[in-house]
């Protein structure tokens, strides 16, 4: 990971006063405030240089090339009007623009959240007290979505592995579920069998426990919006989109690989891994290009989305195109 001081950061990249002061007092809710967090734009696994979706270019990315250590071209930050209109998040409705107008009374004060199964400190909190312990940071990653479109977004949260170690899990413990709030009143979606409710994901521990993974509660400095998946959700940027549970209210351990929603739902095109890879279409369109949100052009699709080189070596071995 590659991480900028301070003293290193020039003057047209330090956040605007009015928006640093929003970000103050959102970390002082939500808990413990990490030096990354308050340095203003940061470099963190595979990021920009700098938050200005002007300038923000990939020619400073760490280990997030393509498989032969090419950064791509004109990797700029995705306007956040884009990244807070345009979503999946089924709970809210199907369409791209439902989760925006569907969610904006979505009660996310008081939040529980529950982390159980095979570990040793089973318990349930309050969101705050969840939170408190760990630093939070600024990660800007690539997202690639299977239906072909992707994003770059700069989030703020803290690692998955900083929780799984919190919890001591059990030495039979593999995977790790997370689930959704289910609550057909403030979640419409819910009230139709889209999916079978509530909303399952899944990980391989080790999975989890890269770096690059992450719980997400805010992004570009503010408060996680309703419609990205309030209050709580986590990140895994070398996967399909879908991979990414939202509102998540409990955390579950488990010894065998748990069901995951849209695996059941379409087994054929969803698999359990969903590791971004251009070399497996999807059985209705291919997935060797993809279109990056505010642009025309299509550009290729690289291999885990670009991180390869950080987690490339959880796969060794097994057939990407059947784990798919």
């Amino acid at each position: 990971m590659l991480i900028r001081k301070g003293s290193d950061v020039r003057a047209s990249e330090i956040t605007d006063e009015k928006d640093y002061m929003d970000r103050r007092r959102f970390l002082g809710r939500v808990g413990g405030i990490g030096l990354a967090a308050l340095a203003g734009p940061t470099l963190l696994g595979a990021s920009l240089a700098g938050c200005d979706a002007s300038a923000a270019r990939a020619d400073s990315m760490s280990g997030a090339g393509s498989e032969a250590g090419d950064a791509p071209p004109d990797d700029k930050l995705t306007p956040y009007e884009d990244v807070t209109t345009y979503n999946n998040f089924y709970e809210f409705g199907t369409d791209k623009s439902d989760p925006a107008a569907n969610a904006k009374s979505f009660r996310t004060e008081p939040w529980t959240l529950e982390v159980a199964g095979l570990v040793a400190k089973p318990a349930k909190y309050h969101l705050e007290d969840f939170i408190r312990p760990y630093a939070l940071e600024e990660r800007i990653y690539r997202h690639r979505c299977v239906e072909g479109w992707s994003m770059v977004i700069p989030w703020l949260g803290f690692p998955m592995a900083s929780v799984i170690k919190a919890a001591e899990p059990l030495s039979s413990a593999k995977y790790i579920q997370l689930t959704t709030l289910l609550d057909p009143k403030q979640m419409p979606g819910q009230r139709r069998r889209i999916l079978d409710w509530p909303y399952t994901e899944a990980l391989r521990l080790d999975e989890a426990m890269n770096p690059l993974a992450i719980f997400a509660v805010g992004l570009y400095g503010k408060m996680l919006p309703n419609q990205n998946g309030a209050p709580l959700r986590h990140v895994i940027p070398w996967k399909y989109g879908f991979k990414g549970a939202k509102s998540i209210v409990k955390i579950t351990f488990t010894e065998r690989q748990p069901a995951t929603t849209w695996n059941v739902a379409a087994p054929n095109e969803y698999g359990f891994y969903a590791n971004v890879n251009p070399e497996v279409d999807h059985p209705r369109w291919s997935q060797a290009k993809e279109r990056r949100i505010g642009e025309f052009r299509r550009r290729p699709t690289l291999m885990f989305n670009g991180y390869g080189d950080q987690v490339a070596s959880l796969y060794s071995g097994m057939d990407l195109r059947k784990n798919y």
